[in-house]
Order: structure tokens, then C-alpha cells, then sequence
């Protein structure tokens, strides 16, 4: 029963993910945050966009949706006018690859995990055809490496199979801001893709082994929510081992998948907070937590 629940599950994502491709996105705004001298954070429909800007030019991590691309490079342009260097995809999930085609034809060279260019190589869309070379990363890396640019060191570290097999993390070390991908919903329920080789147990490693690298004063970009702190991030690891805790509770004590799902009690502190008001609700982080302890 719970690989048909999480199947579903997994299903929806695709088909919410997919339909925004389809979606009319006129009325999107890509809004501009500066965090720091040489930094932004960039919102608009998807996951949220990383840019610096200085004298070698721009460095874009995500890019959301390929309908957004023209308003998303205009935004990039009222930043600098010099070219756009580079592109790196946090993980491989269309809200936050689905502009690499136009990025690509807009100068950028793609940079992103072994397991990214390798999902986005062999994953069709949903008319079965699959992508252009031009969506693929050129620059590919299986644990770290470096980016001198624009006066900085950035650091681009891998994490293991926490939101998925191929998520980054992203440090700017001189303008102490971190860009988590979707190691991190501020305030939401994180998705943990199972299928793409997440598991919670790699995510709550991902957040502690970040947790270290970074101090009080850095500005966290996440993956999805507004521009947040370490203060903050260290509040939502403590409330992931708490559901981990309370899900592996009940599964030891025989309760099956439907039941937990079905407990509203269970995680009502933090429903109660408004964690389950993004798309992955009380029930479904459940049934996730259940799969993956399992």
C-alpha cells in the first residue's frame, strides 16, 4: 500500500512541475533582493535564483522555468550588463532546470553534479521526448570544487542523497551567503525525492554537515521561501530529526503506513505552524518519512 501511496505522490510532483511549463506566465514578477555586495537572490515562480555580478561577468545558480527565462535575464541585465559566465543547477528538478536551454543560447556554461547531467540526460519529459543537449551541464564534478569569481572564492560542495542523489550547495565565502537548493524549504515541509535517490536520513546529514560551514552572520538563499539565516536552518534540522523521531516511533511500534498518515495528532505542532501549507502537506511528509525509515 505504501509504494502505491508514495507512487502517487511522486506522480503529483511530476505533474504540478510539469504544468507549470504549460501554465501562462504573464503575470509572474521575478522580484530582486541584494544580500550583499555582489550578491542577489531572485524570485519569481520555482525555485529561488542565485546571482553574482562583478567584473568577470555573472554567475547564476537555478534558473526555474524556461517560460521565464526572457524576464528572468532581463532582471540579470538591470544587475550588469556583462555577460552571463556561468550557470549551476543546485539538482536536476524542472522548477529549478527549466530555463538551461535559454541560459545555454544566453552565453552561460552549464555546471552541476555527475547525477544531474545524468538524470536530466536519460529522464524523458512528458511527451517522451528528451532534452537537448543544450539543458545539459558541460562542467560536471562527483564531490567538490571551486569557483574564482568576481573577487571570491565560491564553493560547490556535494551532499548525499538528501533531497536528491545530485544536490549542491553553493558558498559564496567572501560575501558569507549560502545558496541550499532544496536542502532547505524555509518554514515548509521539505519534499525528499525517494525516487531521485533522497532519503531523510541524508537530508538531516546535509543540513548538520552545512550547519558547520557556515556562522551567525550568513545569509541563507533556500531552495524555496525568502532569504533566511543560520539561526533559522538549525530551527528546521531540529524539527526534521523530531518527525524523523516521531514517524520511526510509530513504526516501531507496528503502526502501518495509512495509520501514521492518518494520525492528525501526530505532527500537529508543527502543522499547526503552517509546515504543511506548501504541496507537501502533513500527510505526505509522513508517508515519505515512513518509505524512507523503512
Amino acid at each position: 500500500m505504501y509504494m502505491k501511496s508514495l507512487f502517487r505522490i511522486s506522480i503529483l510532483l511530476i505533474f504540478l512541475i510539469q504544468n507549470s511549463y504549460g501554465q501562462n506566465m504573464d503575470d509572474v514578477k521575478i522580484e530582486v533582493e541584494q544580500l550583499a555586495d555582489n550578491i542577489y537572490m531572485l524570485t519569481g515562480r520555482g525555485g529561488n535564483i542565485g546571482v553574482s555580478a562583478g567584473e568577470d561577468g555573472v554567475f547564476v545558480i537555478d534558473d526555474q522555468f524556461a517560460q521565464l527565462s526572457a524576464k528572468i535575464i532581463v532582471a540579470i541585465k538591470g544587475i550588469s550588463d556583462k555577460p552571463i559566465q556561468f550557470l549551476a543547477n543546485t539538482h536536476w528538478h524542472g522548477d529549478h532546470t527549466g530555463g538551461n536551454v535559454n541560459m545555454t543560447k544566453a552565453g552561460a556554461t552549464i555546471m552541476a553534479h555527475d547525477n544531474v547531467r545524468k538524470r536530466l540526460e536519460e529522464t524523458p519529459l512528458r511527451d517522451n521526448s528528451m532534452r537537448p543537449k543544450e539543458a545539459l551541464p558541460v562542467i560536471t564534478f562527483n564531490d567538490k570544487m571551486n569557483l574564482y569569481m568576481n573577487g571570491e572564492q565560491v564553493a560547490l560542495f556535494h551532499v548525499d542523497n538528501a533531497h536528491t542523489d545530485g544536490d549542491v550547495l553553493i558558498y559564496f565565502t567572501n560575501s558569507n551567503v549560502l545558496h541550499t537548493g532544496d536542502t532547505y524549504f524555509k518554514e515548509r515541509y521539505p519534499y525528499i525525492d525517494l525516487n531521485s535517490g533522497g532519503s531523510v536520513d541524508g537530508y538531516i546529514a546535509a543540513v548538520e554537515r552545512t550547519l558547520m560551514v557556515i556562522d551567525d552572520e550568513t545569509k541563507i538563499i533556500p531552495g524555496h521561501g525568502s532569504v533566511s539565516n543560520k539561526s533559522e536552518y538549525k530551527s528546521f534540522l531540529s524539527m526534521l530529526k523530531d518527525i524523523r523521531s516521531l514517524i520511526k516511533a510509530e513504526i516501531n511500534a507496528g503502526r502501518t503506513e495509512d495509520e501514521i498518515a492518518s494520525n492528525g495528532d501526530l505532527l500537529k505542532k508543527y502543522d499547526d505552524k503552517g509546515f504543511g501549507s506548501g504541496f507537501i502537506n502533513s500527510e505526505r511528509i509522513k508517508r515519505i518519512l515512513y518509505r524512507s525509515l523503512n
